[in-house]
């Protein structure tokens, strides 16, 4: 397994967005390449090779999933991994996430004090054929808590 430098993220939401870039940049030191859209993305992809693709499920246009196919396309990206950061976290979108081939998935409202151990968490899991069925456990959804 490659060490995590450069994280292609694409969300909608502006906000969020630029929570969630601060956190992973001055908490996990990673390079955050943001858009906020997936046309900006397939617009960027042919000039970066990320080492993780982390997206937001729910965007106008071409959602995450639709999203993640369109970069698949790009043969740098087309074994990339995958993150997906959604409020969409019924078991059959965890697996519709699992079965386009994610890491797994952070649950959305995010917790910044947490994001970054949630990330280092899905990206340290196997990879692999073999991993597939180990993966397959509840652990997917790394999930936030909901605040009160």
């Amino acid at each position: 397994m490659s060490a995590l430098r450069t994280i292609l993220y694409v969300e909608d939401d502006a906000r969020v967005r630029a929570l969630v870039k601060m956190v992973l940049e001055v908490a996990g030191h990673y390079d955050v390449i943001d858009c906020g859209s997936a046309r900006a993305a397939l617009a960027l992809a042919a000039y970066c090779e990320p080492d993780l693709l982390l997206l937001d499920a729910a965007m106008p246009g071409l959602d995450g999933l639709a999203t993640l196919g369109q970069l698949r396309r790009f043969p740098q990206m087309a074994h990339t991994p995958v993150i997906f950061l959604t409020g969409h976290t019924a078991s059959w979108n965890v697996a519709q996430y699992m079965a386009a081939g994610a890491l797994g998935m952070i649950a959305k409202p995010v917790a910044p004090p947490r994001l970054v151990a949630q990330l280092r968490a899905l990206w340290q899991r196997p990879r692999g054929p073999r991993a597939l069925e180990r993966n397959k456990a509840p652990a997917q959804t790394v999930s936030t808590p909901a605040r009160s």
